[in-house]
């Protein structure tokens, strides 16, 4: 076949109930995750075939999209009768690695709170870089891709278009990224409060030693400090509950520090006891 047939001024076939991208302008994807992936595919300076992949995945043109730990496999309908195949390489990490990863995140309390409440804290990717273990592709080579059409390039239009609705599939799951590296949501949430619930909690000041003083007055014993606050808050696991959008968690951080005194009444103790015992004395 001549080599102008495999490039036919036709364009793609049309598809019917195929998967379009939510975007219908501008960038494919809104979270910093996905961007982050999208990046892999910029550096590679492929200019109209990125741009023919926005519009493969805004047409439709991708009929299947499955994930899973170390490969994403998809068809797209291109000008030929039968579809391309399309495959995202990704090595899993091990069970060993996996394990490693899950004991870090679990002893951050901020971090453990934010990923059972479906978000992923943007310094997760250190976690992952302490322990040698990149989260997202550095480079291509990190990233085979292949497709069956005959295009040289890699990637093709065909795996543009794959890879911004995979991006917009992250934009909705995060936890799609951990399962397509090789673990999947239920699991790790399992393994992560189940380390949560190993972890030591933080040792405090116990009731018993303020119970006889409480009602005395007399200078309080010191007030906790911000971040120890925090560590209250976040010592168990937080439900996926959200306030305006946001875990609900973030809301509760600032309320709970305005409870604080200011430095120079945390220094002392006295300024604060003895308002207190004199809205006492006049109720």
């Amino acid at each position: 076949m001549p080599w102008w047939e495999d490039y036919p001024s036709s364009g793609p076939i049309k598809v019917e109930n195929g998967i379009k991208a939510r975007s219908t302008r501008g960038r494919m994807a809104n979270a910093w995750w996905s961007q982050r992936f999208i990046t892999v595919l910029e550096q590679l300076q492929l200019g109209g075939r990125m741009t023919r992949g926005k519009t493969y995945a805004r047409s439709g043109q991708v009929m299947s999209l499955d994930i899973s730990a170390g490969k994403v496999i998809a068809q797209v309908q291109g000008s030929r009768p039968k579809p391309y195949a399309v495959k995202l390489i990704s090595k899993p990490l091990s069970a060993g690695q996996w394990d490693l990863v899950t004991e870090k995140l679990a002893g951050k309390a901020l971090f453990a709170a934010k990923l059972l409440a479906g978000e992923m804290p943007p310094e997760i990717e250190e976690i992952f870089a302490e322990l040698g273990i990149p989260l997202f592709p550095a480079a291509a080579r990190d990233l085979p891709m292949h497709c069956s059409c005959p295009d040289w390039a890699v990637p093709c239009k065909h795996v543009a278009a794959v890879c911004f609705l995979l991006a917009e599939r992250f934009d909705d799951d995060p936890f799609l990224i951990f399962e397509w590296r090789g673990r999947s949501k239920t699991e790790l949430l399992s393994r992560l409060r189940r380390n949560r619930a190993e972890t030591p909690a933080a040792a405090g000041p116990a009731l018993d030693d303020f119970i006889d003083d409480f009602f005395t007055a007399g200078q309080l014993p010191p007030l906790p400090e911000p971040e120890e606050t925090e560590a209250v808050i976040l010592r168990v696991d937080a439900p996926a509950i959200k306030a305006h959008g946001s875990p609900l968690i973030e809301a509760l951080v600032p309320l709970y520090r305005q409870f604080a005194p200011p430095d120079d009444a945390r220094s002392t103790g006295d300024d604060v006891v003895g308002d207190v015992a004199t809205d006492s004395g006049h109720g």
